[in-house]
């Protein structure tokens, strides 16, 4: 027997190809190994970034007397979460409904039909909090196996039983209206820090999704507790230690209430919601701190996590090596001392630094190292002398043993990424990220598309550059057709609608069940012990509500009474869960926002070397009307020639000038020629 993972394109799995381990990939010959040996599976899931998963790594599974026993007893099998998030999903439901939390690690044993029988997450070597060492249980896991395999099968059954019993039925709930979306906002209220910004306690993660409906809620009603609930929270965390204050983007989380420590890791997905989120609260706002973090963290994107064939890599890690140490820890990249910034900048600009962003002689973090913020009480300085200083930090970090980074494309993160870079070049005049948001497009459809005789799929991961074998996911579809839609209303380019299109039918082909939910899988994917159907919204959209706002985007666009009614029928979760779990449906409610602000259609026609169509145009991007969809380009004749988009079809230029037209509910405003009349169509609607 040997390791099988060598050949892997997740770097989550390589990074344990080397183990003592007998780790296979998730694979039907893994099971049928464990079928044939007659011992149970045991099941590890993680991701590249995961601190706790490099830990358990290293004390257990680099371990040779742990993996000796492993492979004598077991059968070993290795997921990536962000490869295989249905495979996650499923074991994670488990998990949760028996011990009531989870996380990774996942530290699942499963018969070889692929029934769990016994859960948990990060063992240590040694006991530990009242926490059995992995090798208790190990053994106490073979004991039952093979002393008591009645009650094993039967709570494994009894499990797998439970889990079916557990089919969501929002397909009936109904529409979400203007109630249930006003109640949503009375939930966030009560949630709602409103002394350090953001909702709940520690630990305390960014909430784009949640911000992104209160911008929209404000455009629609006029709220001001919802605009200030957004603008609060957003100058918080991007004075907090979990922004990075010399290279921008955002970390994963803060362990604590006032955003100073995270978890250092930073995910593509968190990035990109919140880039997009910063560039929206700028275009509600005019807030200089708005603009510079989505700039700033646009830019990050683009420097550390841009690969060379044009995609966006997962994340970077959250450890690395501590140069005066050797030692891998958590923040060694990113935290600093007093005596390290006179090392870098001299007594006197040190001081002035360690008073700007908030270094102390004790220390935010451990070992006497501070994140750097910009606490609200800090000096006024000279803005030159400031970045003057972060670029000399900046270039001495950059000699510091940088953090590991997640290769591997995943295509729904993508998605997210090419919708805030495509934004973010077009309001903030950058042409070369609405470049970089068309390349990372381009990948997708070149290496990630697959239509063979007709079967067609959108492949989950690439590394680079070439396809993963795990199929793509409903978050995958809905999140890259939204990344298409947005770089379709900017480049003007109807390619992008059109294969915007072609997911979002597969989305109601192979996703979609009789009562209008939606499943995680396709109808054909691989048959797990049960079908995932997660409408919920956490670190990132789910693939229900991603799939419902390209839906109802993309229903705007063509007029399809098919994929707005779909879009309508998934919203009903929303309905069902907005009064009650406002947190944790933020993407829901954002869609259910443009469903009832009609969404606009917004048509721009007028010749490309007309100048004023650059001014149309961008009044039309910068308009809040929540969810607005944007189509410019010629006129489309009534035989379909000319403009690229449906929305065009039969508009005609007054007085041969650039003319913009918003249409909602089945009614148009007048014509205009005007970006200010435009953007008075395209603004809040008062109550």
């Amino acid at each position: 027997m040997s390791n099988r993972l060598a050949h892997e394109t997740s770097p989550y799995l390589l990074q344990h190809a080397d183990n003592p381990v007998d780790w296979w990939p998730w694979s039907p010959e893994a099971f049928a190994e464990a079928r044939e040996r007659g011992v149970p599976v045991l099941l590890s899931v993680g991701y590249s970034s995961c601190h706790w998963c490099h830990v358990m790594a290293h004390e257990s599974f680099e371990d040779e007397l742990a993996a000796a026993y492993m492979n004598e007893h077991f059968v070993n099998i290795k997921v990536d979460r962000e490869e295989r998030p249905d495979v996650d999903a499923v074991y994670m439901e488990a998990v949760q409904a028996a011990t009531g939390q989870g996380g990774w690690p996942m530290t699942v044993f499963l018969t070889p039909d692929a029934e769990p029988f016994y859960f948990g997450t990060y063992f240590p070597p040694a006991p530990r909090h009242g926490m059995p060492s992995f090798m208790e249980v190990l053994e106490g896991v073979r004991t039952a196996w093979v002393g008591r395999p009645e009650e094993v099968a039967e709570v494994a059954q009894r499990i797998v039983r439970d889990l079916a019993g557990r089919q969501l039925d929002y397909g009936k709930a109904g529409t979400p209206g203007p109630e249930e979306l006003a109640l949503a906002l009375l939930g966030l209220t009560r949630e709602y820090d409103a002394v350090r910004g953001g909702f709940g306690g520690a630990p305390k993660f960014p909430p784009s999704m949640v911000l992104e409906f209160l911008l929209r809620h404000h455009a629609r009603t006029g709220s001001e507790g919802a605009l200030q609930m957004a603008a609060d929270t957003c100058e918080a965390m991007a004075r907090g230690g979990i922004y990075d204050q010399l290279g921008g983007g955002f970390a994963r989380y803060a362990v604590d209430r006032e955003w100073v420590v995270p978890h250092f890791e930073k995910m593509l997905y968190d990035n990109a919601l919140l880039c997009r989120v910063y560039a929206h609260l700028w275009r509600a706002t005019g807030s200089d701190l708005a603009r510079r973090v989505a700039l700033e963290t646009a830019d990050f994107m683009v420097r550390e996590l841009r690969t060379a064939e044009g995609g966006f890599a997962s994340a970077l890690d959250a450890d690395s090596e501590d140069p005066q140490t050797g030692e891998h820890v958590e923040g060694a990249y990113y935290a600093w001392t007093p005596a390290q910034l006179a090392e870098v900048l001299g007594a006197d600009d040190a001081a002035l630094a360690s008073a700007y962003f908030g270094v102390t002689d004790e220390g935010t973090f451990e070992h006497g190292k501070s994140v750097l913020q910009l606490p609200q009480d800090g000096p006024v300085v000279d803005a030159g002398a400031i970045a003057g200083i972060r670029q000399r930090l900046l270039a001495a970090r950059a000699e510091r043993p940088a953090p590991g980074r997640d290769d591997k494309i995943v295509a729904a993160w993508n998605g997210l990424a090419i919708a805030a870079l495509a934004e973010c070049g077009a309001y903030f005049d950058r042409p070369d990220l609405v470049e970089r948001a068309t390349e990372a497009a381009d990948l997708l459809v070149r290496v990630h598309f697959d239509v063979p005789a007709g079967r067609a799929r959108l492949a989950r991961t690439s590394k680079d550059g070439r396809v993963g074998a795990n199929a793509g996911v409903l978050e995958d579809y809905g999140d890259v057709a939204e990344g298409f839609l947005a770089l379709a209303a900017v480049t003007g380019e109807g390619v992008w609608l059109e294969f915007a299109g072609f997911l979002v039918d597969l989305v109601l082909d192979r996703f979609t069940a009789e009562d209008g939910s939606l499943y995680d899988t396709a109808h054909d994917a691989e048959q797990l012990i049960r079908r995932p159907q997660d409408p919920t919204d956490s670190a990132a959209p789910s693939g229900w509500t991603a799939a419902a706002g390209a839906l109802l985007s993309y229903a705007a666009h063509t007029g399809s009474e098919a994929h707005r009614t779909a879009a309508e029928r998934a919203l009903g979760v929303v309905h069902a869960l907005g009064p009650r779990v406002p947190r944790f449906i933020g993407h829901g409610l954002a869609v259910a926002e443009a469903l009832l602000d009609g969404p606009r259609e917004v048509a721009v026609v007028g010749h490309p070397e007309d100048p004023a169509l650059a001014g149309l145009h961008r009044a039309a991007l910068l308009g809040t009307a929540p969810g607005a969809v944007v189509a410019v380009g010629l006129p489309r004749a009534a035989d379909g020639s000319g403009g690229e988009f449906p929305l065009l079809a039969e508009r005609t230029l007054v007085r041969d000038l650039p003319t913009a037209y918003v249409c909602r509910h089945f009614v148009c405003a007048r014509p205009t020629t005007d970006p200010v009349e435009l953007a008075d169509q395209l603004g809040a609607v008062h109550p």
